[in-house]
């Protein structure tokens, strides 16, 4: 397929025939898969589920992430046609990446969400794919970390966020965006040793243990300087990458429901990920887009660039082993 046959190529989310390759298909047009890849629930073969968890309501300030996966898919239609700049390799051509569509949950019935959404990763992980997920508010992470943990023992976490989302909070059954990290490490799904929080930029008396590299640190030092000591704290282990958008500027991501000033620039964000390659990514998450916030879309589409690099970040290293 070539650009010149573009006309020929639509809803590919459902005419496709190979999860490989580049989508040439009108940006504008058709449905509205992650990349243009093809919507499954076959991972035969598959490498990396794309999947959304339209969920938001662990939020503490506004509303409208559950609107966050959609808003996604739309936004990387930008991206399809292209390998992603700087990375030596194009993981669209390499990977075998489908959208695995989004989690099924009774809206009205929350305390079984948690469940739900283990189950959820649980299936992909057991296909042998990996999982990364579109948000939804921050909460997410925590249920899916249970998966995760369940195939790989603790694991490390390496999170972008203006916020720590360690705050205590010992009620396991409280479904809330600002204390689940703190449930990951009280519970052992996390080992604080080697996890890290890049971005911080609100106040937290006990951080558990867990490094954190501020975002005035980033700023004075360096995004590059950022991601050379995450990957030294996480050495070789397995590690999630969960990013919440709101680790950006609200000047550049205004689309999120608990913005801090001072945050990350695009342009440090895109460094910080890239220079993140060779840790031994397993899968990772972007959340909290909150479409209503944000009629450019511009939140969207840095969400789904974010989506973009941990894919880049998971195939990097298997295509070097």
């Amino acid at each position: 397929m070539a650009l010149e046959d573009s006309k020929n190529y639509v809803d590919e989310a459902f005419t496709r025939t190979n999860d490989r390759g580049v989508s040439f298909e009108n940006t504008f047009g058709g449905a509205t898969s992650f990349l243009r890849r093809r919507y499954t629930k076959d991972l035969s073969g598959v490498d990396i589920a794309v999947t959304g968890v339209p969920f938001d309501q662990a939020v503490t300030n506004r509303p409208g992430t559950r609107l966050g996966p959609r808003a996604i898919r739309e936004a990387s239609a930008l991206q399809s046609p292209d390998a992603p700049y700087g990375w030596g390799y194009n993981p669209l051509e390499e990977l075998s990446i489908v959208d695995y569509g989004d989690v099924a949950f009774d809206y009205a019935n929350i305390p079984a969400f948690p469940d739900a959404l283990t189950a959820h990763i649980r299936g992909i992980l057991e296909a042998g794919a990996a999982s990364v997920t579109l948000g939804g508010d921050h909460y997410i992470s925590f249920p899916i970390l249970k998966a995760y943990a369940e195939k790989f023992g603790p694991i490390s976490l390496i999170q972008v966020d203006a916020h720590t989302d360690t705050w205590a909070d010992d009620d396991m059954s409280r479904v809330d965006h600002g204390t689940m990290f703190y449930k990951a490490v009280k519970s052992g799904i996390v080992d604080p040793k080697t996890s890290v929080q890049i971005g911080i930029r609100t106040h937290n008396d006990d951080t558990l243990g867990v490094n954190i590299i501020d975002a005035r640190e980033v700023h004075e030092k360096g995004p590059a300087a950022a991601a050379e000591k995450a990957r030294a704290i996480v050495a070789d282990r397995p590690v999630y990458l969960s990013f919440d958008i709101d680790g950006l500027d609200p000047g550049v991501a205004p689309g999120t429901g608990t913005p801090v000033w001072g945050g990350l620039s695009s342009g440090q964000a895109a460094i910080l990920l890239r220079d993140l390659a060779g840790i031994n990514l397993v899968g990772g998450d972007i959340v909290e887009v909150s479409p209503p916030f944000d009629p450019s879309g511009a939140t969207a589409i840095a969400g789904a660039h974010v989506a973009m690099e941990i894919i880049c970040l998971w195939g990097w290293t298997r295509r070097q082993a």
